[in-house]
């Protein structure tokens, strides 16, 4: 922790568009030193509370927003087309498609719970995607994988920030996706947890892993509302 070095934290629109955070009539810089100017007033309004909530010294745990945009400007910006690519492998080893044996009681919650978000998903996007019984991996449809593609590509460096968080933590490019749309994308990340759910229901609670978990689900929520924001 540093010690608090401002006193007036303020939001100016940028000649060139865009949003930057001013600290003392400062811009805030990205870890790479780049501007930090970001596509929104409603994102920039929220990086700015971060900065106003700080207390005598700055906690940089308590600056998440701050660090998923200096990701999608030092790091997605300079190769989205690279980012988009990691992402698509994902696809092929999507959470949500990837169910247990039909004869065992997991696999009627997975098909109550998975498989509606799935179709909704498969239908907006007009692609048809493999689902798997077990654990022997079978390759996605080259053409479903085209479409997802494009539409990684499409997103914009912040956009494409959230997307990343939330697939990676969801472990599920279909959630990831979705979630960019979703009115409650809570829902979404419980379906992401419906494996470990059914774990805890059957063996027991422990609390490092709920603890673990309820973390997971607020850093998913916040990816899904910075990339709300950056599109608002």
């Amino acid at each position: 922790m540093i010690r608090r070095f401002y006193k007036e934290v303020t939001l100016a629109a940028q000649p060139g568009g865009g949003w930057q955070v001013l600290l003392d009539g400062r811009g805030v810089k990205t870890v790479g030193g780049a501007p930090q100017v970001v596509p929104t007033a409603a994102l920039g309004e929220a990086l700015a509370a971060e900065w106003r909530d700080q207390g005598e010294t700055i906690d940089p745990r308590s600056l998440p927003l701050r660090d998923m945009a200096d990701y999608a400007i030092d790091i997605l910006a300079p190769d989205p087309e690279g980012a988009a690519e990691g992402l698509l492998a994902y696809a092929e080893t999507d959470t949500l498609c990837y169910r247990a044996d039909p004869d065992e009681p997991l696999h009627a919650r997975q098909q109550a719970v998975w498989e509606p978000i799935l179709a909704r998903f498969e239908q907006a996007h007009a692609i048809t995607l493999t689902r798997v019984s077990g654990v022997l991996h079978r390759p996605q449809p080259p053409a479903s994988l085209a479409v997802l593609e494009a539409r990684l590509k499409a997103l914009d460096p912040f956009a494409l920030a959230g997307v990343d968080a939330m697939t990676k933590l969801a472990a599920s490019l279909v959630i990831g996706l979705a979630a960019l749309d979703a009115e409650e994308p809570l829902a979404l990340w419980q379906a992401a947890s419906l494996e470990e759910e059914w774990q805890a229901e059957l063996w027991g609670r422990d609390e490092e892993a709920e603890e673990r978990r309820a973390r997971r689900e607020a850093d998913f929520l916040r990816a899904s509302a910075f990339a709300r924001m950056a599109r608002a």
